[in-house]
């Protein structure tokens, strides 16, 4: 998994966690035909259940400014432009979203979500889009700083991250029921707990759109890159357990439940200890 482990926060918080993009850094990443993503999301493609968008809304200057983005991504192999939205949703590992400068989120290319259904935030605001997500005290009052940094023409990204009993990564509410947790009987079988569970983390991103002359358009393609890696295999080292741990036992009730972690944080807790030592 291409992830940073300090990109876990201690002690958690729900907050917008945004840094700026050091330079070199790609928005996109390939994505290899055949492996298990790509075959999740060209599923959901030849259903035809992506892209979204409102009937008033006019993507092109985003996809204009997402096709070049590909482009210049090492890997990354597109057919001549302009390509469709399709080819290169199966060309890259992300997922997409617009955000326009009013806070809302008019078009949607969301194959593999978790646990949330795209096709139920279309067009709504931040805002909206964040009101069920537990402890939003200090997300919500950051949105407004947040939409206009997202929207004001540089680059930002920003780590979430959870624990999941799926190998699943479309995690779409209404496409497939939620996985059930390994039942944990005693306090010795953690290890057992954790090789069936998975670390699930999002790098998402967001892109700044160009106008036909090149000047800022006041919008932003939010990028969703879903890795999933064996929580046996992704922590590694005994600071990462320390990380994870640290960080898992911080999190609130409320976090812990809106994540689905309440029956799992026990299991999980004692193994990372044990991987601490």
């Amino acid at each position: 998994m291409d992830f940073d482990f300090q990109h876990i926060a201690v002690p958690f918080r729900m907050q917008p966690g945004l840094r700026r993009m050091p330079a070199g850094l790609h928005h996109l990443t390939p994505l290899q035909a055949g492996s298990a993503l790509h075959t999740e999301k060209r599923a959901v493609l030849r259903a035809g259940q992506m892209p979204l968008a409102l009937a008033d809304f006019d993507p092109t200057p985003a996809l204009r400014s997402l096709e070049q983005a590909a482009r210049q991504t090492p890997g990354v192999a597109l057919p001549p432009s302009p390509p469709d939205v399709r080819d290169l949703a199966l060309a890259v590992q992300e997922d997409f979203a617009i955000l326009d400068h009013q806070g809302r989120v008019p078009w949607m290319c969301v194959c593999v979500p978790s646990h949330w259904a795209p096709e139920d935030k279309l067009g709504l605001s931040l805002t909206a889009i964040h009101a069920p997500v537990a402890d939003n005290a200090a997300l919500q009052a950051a949105t407004p700083a947040l939409l206009a940094l997202a929207t004001g023409g540089q680059a930002w990204e920003r780590f979430v991250w959870t624990i999941t009993p799926s190998a699943r990564y479309d995690q779409h509410p209404r496409r497939h029921a939620r996985s059930p947790w390994p039942v944990d009987a005693a306090p010795r079988e953690a290890d057992a707990f954790a090789r069936q569970c998975f670390l699930r983390v999002e790098r998402q991103t967001f892109l700044p759109v160009r106008g036909p002359e090149g000047a800022p358009a006041h919008q932003a393609v939010f990028t969703i890159r879903v890795m999933l890696q064996a929580l046996s295999e992704a922590v590694a080292t005994p600071a990462q357990a320390r990380r994870l741990h640290d960080a898992l036992d911080s999190m609130s009730e409320a976090a812990a439940q809106y994540k689905n972690l309440t029956a799992a944080r026990g299991p999980v807790l004692r193994w990372l200890s044990q991987r601490m030592a």
